[in-house]
């Protein structure tokens, strides 16, 4: 399923955020996810400033479609700044600017012509610390979503029930729709978060580090559901965890900053990353040498 093949000699241009528009050049090797020319999610030659600190650079992948693909890396080499990379999150931080292209099914989400609020639908998040309403109940919540966004749909009752079993909570909560959301343990919130970034339908859902808070058994049933989700929609996860990247993950791309900006060292199956890595930095690390 993957390629080797690299992105080379690509000529990409700095899109509309903060005042570091440039040009840049992509010519170094990239190990890319997806064969040439499929659709999903891609970037090209990714790079992204806070202020004048160069945070990530150079950055070119494809994500398959219907895959988990693992973004490891010590703190600091990038990941989280690449995944808000991904839904244009990363325009909302004062004075950050980005370079390159994120393409969406073969459509650059930075160009002037798209709406910043149509990608963040098409593209969803889930982040570190559940952020459940907790004033309003588990139903409001899933729901929440689609009034933010005026999106009619013609059965409430069933997207609510159909995102709350595919994010595995169904079950726990079926009988108390109308219960406080902030009433849930730490798990089920995030659970709860999941089926509320469903209900808009994404075609991707981005994940930083989703199961850091949580306790081992809400862990397992967090990785349960990012699992089955994988089979119908595209997830991207910065995870430290080592045996959750291996456990969960098709695919993993390992990212590195040595005392300048991150990049990647290494992408591909997450086989191939554990076992029998190209690059002796990629072995360091998941073999816990360092990190």
């Amino acid at each position: 399923m993957s390629s080797e093949s690299p992105l080379e000699g690509t000529a990409v241009t700095a899109s509309g955020v903060g005042s570091a528009m440039r040009e840049v050049e992509t010519g170094r090797d990239s190990r890319n996810l997806l064969p040439s020319g499929a659709s999903g999610l891609e970037t090209i030659g990714a790079h992204a400033w806070f202020g004048k600190h160069l945070a990530i650079e150079d950055v070119s992948l494809r994500f398959p479609k219907s895959s988990v693909t693992g973004l490891i890396g010590p703190s600091g080499c990038g990941k989280s700044t690449f995944l808000r990379l991904l839904n244009r999150m990363h325009e909302f931080i004062p004075g950050s600017a980005f370079a390159g292209q994120v393409l969406l099914d073969g459509r650059d989400i930075y160009a002037p012509e798209v709406n910043a609020t149509e990608i963040r639908l098409k593209v969803g998040m889930v982040f570190q610390k559940p952020n459940p309403f907790p004033s309003m109940s588990i139903a409001d919540n899933v729901l929440a979503g689609l009034r933010l966004a005026r999106i009619k749909v013609s059965d409430k009752n069933m997207l609510l029930e159909d995102c709350l079993v595919r994010a595995g909570l169904w079950k726990e909560v079926k009988d108390r729709l109308k219960a406080s959301a902030g009433s849930l343990s730490g798990g089920q919130q995030q659970r709860l978060c999941i089926a509320r970034a469903l209900a808009v339908k994404p075609e991707v859902l981005l994940m930083d580090e989703p199961c850091s808070a949580l306790d081992p058994g809400s862990t397992l049933r967090v990785e349960e559901t990012i699992v089955q989700l994988s089979e119908s929609m595209t997830i991207i996860i910065v995870t430290h965890n080592m045996q959750q990247a291996a456990r969960v993950s098709d695919y993993c791309a390992f990212f590195l900053s040595e005392g300048g900006p991150g990049r990647v060292v290494e992408a591909g199956l997450t086989s191939t990353i554990f076992t029998n890595p190209v690059d002796s930095r990629t072995a360091d690390y998941v073999q816990g040498r360092f990190g």
